[in-house]
């Protein structure tokens, strides 16, 4: 059973779509895509520094619209398709579409107005996230909880991710748990925490408006790592994730549970892969960065059509 799954926030680097624009097409397809999420992602993803696409309303549209190239380029040439899909925060909106559940140019949309929608919560209150790896997971939990901090992110391989208000994180970080480091990630709010609340109330708005389809292939939540049928509460559940925590590490186990065999990252890919190779060790597992990472990725899938 091979699984592609489609990276969060934090896997964007300056310039790295320049590669795929050299595709046939490509340039045509992000530019389809900008047009829907009402970003210039060509410019974004080949010219924009840094701190430009760590703008949430920037990043989120700009990492999906990767993970749809890839995709896309993944199952034009491979001679068998995935047999599942999940993604990482916000690339459950990438999953989506990969299982089928919603068209390109609708999880585009949507995925811009995430973007703007959590941009301007996480501007009403200065708040953070940060990496908390190794350590006893336990420990780990506690001390988040007695700092008034949310685990907003439990992904797997000794890596919890910390949310909330900046004081707190900076206690966090000059007292770390036992055996453990701090690293502060460079994300602009406290994502996936209650500080969310208004943008899950303007996206559950907009999803209200959509007829979803039913998963094609099996599709996995973030909510707990089990597998949804029904697309309504498949989208339902992508729209509610914005303001929970992301149960990666429970992805990760199902994927085991069910005999994973490999593991395909899409672009901007690495950090779900890395993930992968220290709790499902001995699967395969590739990640797209670029176009060079395709022939990889299609030795899973059984080759080229």
């Amino acid at each position: 059973m091979i699984v592609v799954v489609a990276p969060g926030q934090g896997s964007q680097a300056p310039g790295f779509l320049a590669p795929w624009l050299e595709l046939d097409g490509a340039r045509e397809r992000m530019t389809t895509f900008a047009d829907a999420a009402g970003v210039d992602l060509v410019a974004a993803g080949t010219e924009w520094d840094a701190d430009a696409i760590r703008d949430t309303a920037v990043a989120q549209p700009l990492i999906v619209a990767a993970s749809l190239l890839a995709y896309e380029t993944l199952v034009d040439r491979a001679v068998s398709t995935p047999d599942g899909v999940a993604g990482h925060s916000v690339g459950e909106l990438a999953a989506l579409y990969a299982a089928g559940v919603l068209g390109d140019a609708t999880v585009m949309r949507l995925v811009g107005l995430r973007g703007r929608a959590m941009a301007e919560a996480a501007a009403l209150e200065p708040t953070g996230m940060s990496a908390v790896i190794g350590g006893d997971a336990e420990e780990v939990l506690a001390r988040i909880d007695a700092l008034g901090l949310t685990a907003a992110n439990h992904n797997g391989g000794g890596q919890i991710v910390a949310a909330g208000a900046l004081e707190p994180l900076a206690a966090l970080a000059a007292e770390p748990p036992a055996g453990s480091r701090v690293i502060p990630l460079q994300v602009a709010g406290a994502f996936h925490t209650a500080y969310m609340a208004a943008a899950v109330e303007t996206l559950r708005a907009a999803a209200a408006e959509l007829v979803p389809s039913d998963p094609a292939i099996a599709l996995w939540t973030n909510r707990d790592g089990s597998r949804v049928g029904d697309g309504r509460e498949a989208l339902d559940l992508v729209v509610g994730q914005v303001a929970n925590p992301v149960r990666w590490d429970l992805c990760m186990a199902a994927f085991a549970d069910r005999g994973v065999t490999g593991i395909i990252e899409l672009a901007p890919g690495g950090t779900l892969v890395g993930l992968a190779k220290r709790s499902l060790k001995g699967v395969p597992a590739v990640a797209i960065k670029t176009p060079d990472d395709l022939p990889a990725a299609l030795e899973l899938l059984g080759g080229a059509a």
